[in-house]
C-alpha cells in the first residue's frame, strides 16, 4: 500500500508540475545596498539604465566605416529596434563614434531591454541573438554579450545526474553483491528526488525559486537519499545476519537507524533554514527547496524503504544469509580491518591526530584569500558568443568595458532636471580624475530629468580585485565629499557593483549564520550524548572539513589549478556548502559516536568503545560517503561553473570527513579523552532534557532466537 501510495503521489505531483509549468525566477535584489537603491531610483524615474542591456559587438578587419559595412550595421540595428523587450538601441556611430575602437575595427551597439535580465523572456533574447547572427558576413563578425545573452545560452546540467547514479549503483552492487539489494536504496532516492522536484516546481509559482535550483536539488537529493536509505538498509541486513526474521529486522532497523536518520535529516534542514535568515534574495528559495528535498528523502527512507523491504525481503534475506555463510566459512569477521585500524590509531593517537590536523589546516589556508563574486562572460566557454563578445570588447576598449559601473546622481544646487544634470556633470569630472577609471560617458538624463546617470568604465576586468577596490573608493572617498559640496545624492550601481554588494553582504552575515548553526547543532549533540567534549569536538572538526573543502575550491577555481579558468568563487557557494556539509557531517558523527556510546554504556571500557564503534560502522560510513562523493563529483562534469564548484566542494568535504576525520581524528581524540569524553557538568546534566537515539533491546522474536541485553543505536 505504501509503495502504491508513493507511486500515486509521484505521478500526481509530476503531472501537476508539468501542467503548471516551471516559473523559475532569479532575485538578486538586496534592499539596503547602494546598487539596489540605484536600480530602484532609475526605475522610479524612468531611466533606460534601469533595465539590463545586450551588447552587439562588431569586428571587421577592413574597419567599421568601410564601404557597405556601416550600412549593414545600421540595417541590423533597425531590425533589432522592432523586436520585443527592446526599448532603445544606441548605434556605435552615435556620439561621434565613441563606441568604435581607436583601431576602427571593433565597435559595439547597446541594446537596452525593458527589464532586468532575469525577468526578460528568454525567447525575446534568443530573437535578438538570432537576428544579429543572421547578419554576419565573411568579413563582418557579430557577437553578443550581456547577462541576458549568457542566460539564454546557459546549458543544463549535462549527464551529471545519470553518471552519479550509475556510479552509485556500481558501489552498492560491490558492497552487497546483489543487484536487487543494491537497487533498494537507489530506488528510494529516485522516488524521493522525483517527488521533491515536482513539489518545488509547483512551489515556484508561490515564491521565488532561482533557475539554478533544480540541479542543486538533484545533487543533494540523490546523495542524501541514497545515504539515508543505505544506512537503514545496512542495519536491516545486519539484523538478518544476527538471526532476526524479516519483520523484526525491519522494525529494529527503522527503530534504531531510522531514529538516527531522522535526527540527521532534521540537522541538515535546520542548517539550510538558517540560510533563510540571511535574507539573500534567490538564496532563500534555494535553501527552502533543498530543505524540502532533504525532508522528502528522509520521509522516503522512513516510509517507502520499509515497504520495499517487505516486498523484496525474502530474496534479500536469502542472498544476505548465503553471503554471510560464505564469509564465515572463509574466516572473515565483519569489521576486522576497521577494528585493526582503530587499534593502530589508539596505539599512537597523538601522531595520527597531529598529522591529520596539519593536513586539514594546510588545505584550509587558501580560504583566507578567497574572493567572492559571480562568474561572468570571461568564464564562459570559448566557443560561446558571450565569451567572444567579452574578448572583443576587451581587445578593442580594455577589460573594464565588460563591467561598467553606473553612477546615479539626484538633486544638487539647481532645481529638478537642472540640478540633476549639473550634479551628473560634476560627478563625471570628479570620477574621470580617479585612479583606475578608463573612461566615462556624459551624464544621461532619465525620462523625467530628475536623475542623471554616468557610466564609468574601469581599467580592470569585472572580476579583478582592482575593480572591487574602485567601487569602494567611489563610495567611500570620491563621491561623499562631492555630495557634501553639491548637496546631491550619488549612488554607485550596475551589475558589477551589485555583485560586489552581494559578496560583501554574504561575508558580513556569514559569521552570524555560522554561529547560529554551530551553536544549535552543538546543543543538539550535547542533549543526545550527554557529553560536553563530543559536541565541541564535532563542531571544530566539521568546521575544519568545510574549511578544507573551500580551500580546495579556492585553489582550483580562483587560482586556476589543473588548467581551470581563474575567477572568483560564486558568492553563495560557501554558505550553501557550509549548511549542507555541516548537516551531513553530523550524520556520520551520530552514526559513529552512537555505536561508541552503546559500547561505553555496556562495558564502561573507553578503548573498547572506540574500536567497536569504528569496526561496526566503518564499512557503512565509508560506503555511504563514497556514494555521496561520486554523486557530487559527477557534477564537476557539468558545463555550469557554479555546479562544478558546488560538486567539488561537497565531494572534497565528504571525502575528508569520512576518511580523515571519522577514521583518524575521531578515534584519536576519543582515545586521548578516554572516559572524560562522556563527561557532562552536573548543572548542565540536570537542565538538559534526555533525548536518546538508543533503545533497549530484548529478544528478536520467536523466529530469530535470543539477543543479548545490549542496547541498540542508529547504526550497528
Amino acid at each position: 500500500m505504501a509503495i502504491l501510495l508513493w507511486i500515486v503521489v509521484l505521478l500526481g505531483v509530476t503531472a501537476a508540475s508539468q501542467g503548471a509549468g516551471s516559473n523559475w525566477r532569479n532575485d538578486f535584489s538586496l534592499p539596503g545596498t547602494d546598487s539596489q537603491a540605484a536600480t530602484d531610483l532609475l526605475e522610479k524615474h524612468g531611466s533606460a539604465q534601469a533595465g539590463d542591456s545586450v551588447e552587439i559587438v562588431f569586428k571587421d578587419e577592413r574597419g567599421l566605416r568601410a564601404a557597405g559595412t556601416e550600412q549593414d550595421v545600421e540595417r541590423l540595428l533597425e531590425q533589432v529596434r522592432g523586436l520585443p523587450s527592446v526599448v532603445d538601441v544606441r548605434s556605435p556611430y552615435a556620439d561621434g563614434g565613441a563606441a568604435v575602437s581607436e583601431g576602427g575595427d571593433i565597435a559595439y551597439a547597446t541594446v537596452t531591454l525593458d527589464g532586468k535580465a532575469e525577468i526578460v523572456p528568454k525567447a525575446d533574447v534568443e530573437k535578438i541573438i538570432d537576428t544579429a547572427q543572421d547578419a554576419r558576413t565573411d568579413a563582418l563578425q557579430i557577437e553578443l554579450g550581456g547577462e541576458a545573452v549568457r542566460g539564454a545560452e546557459e546549458e543544463g546540467g549535462g549527464g551529471a545526474e545519470g553518471a552519479g547514479m550509475l556510479a552509485a549503483l556500481v558501489i552498492l552492487v560491490l558492497l552487497f553483491g546483489s543487484l536487487v539489494a543494491a537497487a533498494v536504496p537507489l530506488v528510494t532516492a529516485l522516488f524521493a528526488v522525483g517527488t521533491a522536484v515536482g513539489l518545488i516546481t509547483l512551489a515556484g509559482h508561490l515564491f521565488t525559486v532561482a533557475d539554478f535550483t533544480p540541479p542543486i536539488m538533484m545533487l543533494v537529493g540523490l546523495g542524501v537519499g541514497v545515504d539515508y536509505a543505505l544506512l537503514i538498509f545496512y542495519r536491516y541486513r545486519h539484523e538478518l545476519i544476527r538471526g532476526a526474521d524479516r519483520d523484526t529486522a525491519a522494525r529494529i532497523a527503522l527503530d534504531a537507524a531510522g531514529r538516527t536518520v531522522f535526527f540527521a535529516g532534521c540537522t541538515v534542514i535546520v542548517a539550510l533554514l538558517g540560510l533563510v535568515a540571511l535574507g539573500l534574495g534567490s538564496l532563500q528559495g534555494v535553501a527552502l527547496s533543498v530543505a524540502l528535498t532533504v525532508l522528502v528523502t528522509m520521509a522516503a527512507s522512513l516510509v517507502l524503504l520499509p515497504a520495499l523491504l517487505a516486498v523484496l525481503g525474502r530474496r534479500i534475506q536469502r542472498h544476505v544469509l548465503k553471503r554471510a555463510e560464505k564469509a564465515a566459512a572463509k574466516g572473515k569477521a565483519e569489521g576486522s580491518r576497521w577494528r585493526a585500524l582503530a587499534g593502530a590509531v589508539q596505539r599512537r593517537p597523538l601522531p595520527a591526530l597531529v598529522a591529520a590536523l596539519v593536513a586539514l589546516v594546510a588545505l584550509s589556508a587558501p580560504v583566507l584569500g578567497m574572493r567572492l563574486g559571480f562568474a561572468d562572460a570571461g568564464n564562459d566557454a570559448p566557443a560561446s558568443t558571450s565569451r567572444k563578445a567579452y574578448d572583443l570588447l576587451a581587445e578593442g576598449f580594455g577589460p573594464g568595458f565588460n563591467g561598467p559601473l553606473v553612477v546615479v546622481a539626484q538633486g544638487g544646487a539647481g532645481d529638478g532636471a537642472a540640478g540633476a544634470a549639473e550634479a551628473g556633470e560634476q560627478a563625471q569630472a570628479r570620477i574621470a580624475e580617479t585612479g583606475g577609471v578608463a573612461a566615462t560617458t556624459p551624464p544621461l538624463p532619465s525620462e523625467d530629468g530628475e536623475v542623471s546617470t554616468v557610466i564609468v568604465f574601469p581599467e580592470s576586468a569585472p572580476q579583478d580585485e582592482a575593480t572591487a577596490d574602485l567601487v569602494h573608493d567611489l563610495r567611500d572617498d570620491v563621491l561623499p565629499p562631492l555630495a557634501a559640496e553639491t548637496g546631491a545624492e550619488y549612488l554607485v550601481g550596475g551589475a558589477t557593483a551589485g555583485t560586489q554588494d552581494f559578496s560583501d553582504t554574504v561575508a558580513d552575515r556569514m559569521p552570524l549564520f555560522v554561529a547560529l548553526v554551530v551553536g544549535l547543532s552543538t546543543l543538539l549533540l550535547m542533549v543526545v550524548f550527554r557529553s560536553l567534549w563530543i559536541p565541541l569536538k564535532a563542531a571544530v572538526l566539521n568546521l575544519l572539513s568545510i574549511g578544507a573543502a573551500l580551500g580546495v575550491i579556492t585553489l582550483v577555481f580562483q587560482e586556476g589549478w589543473f588548467g581551470v579558468e581563474q575567477g572568483p568563487i560564486e558568492a553563495f557557494i560557501p554558505v550553501m556548502i557550509f549548511a549542507i556539509v555541516f548537516g551531513l557531517s553530523m550524520d556520520y558523527e551520530v552514526f559513529l559516536v552512537s555505536r561508541m556510546h552503546e559500547e561505553w554504556e555496556r562495558t564502561k571500557n573507553a578503548g573498547l568503545a572506540v574500536r567497536e564503534g569504528l569496526a561496526v560502522t566503518g564499512q557503512v560510513i565509508t560506503a555511504a560517503a563514497l556514494i555521496m562523493i561520486v554523486v557530487f563529483a559527477a557534477f564537476i562534469l557539468s558545463p555550469s561553473r557554479m555546479l562544478q564548484q558546488f560538486g567539488l566542494g561537497l565531494a572534497v568535504a565528504i571525502l575528508l570527513d569520512a576518511l580523515v576525520i571519522r577514521c583518524l581524528i575521531v578515534p584519536a581524540v576519543m582515545q586521548l579523552l578516554g572516559r572524560h569524553a562522556w563527561w557532562l557538568p552536573g548543572p548542565l546534566a540536570r537542565k538538559l532534557p534526555r533525548v536518546a537515539l538508543e533503545r533497549p533491546e530484548g529478544p528478536v522474536g520467536h523466529e530469530g532466537g535470543e539477543r543479548s541485553g545490549q542496547r541498540g543505536v542508529g547504526v550497528s
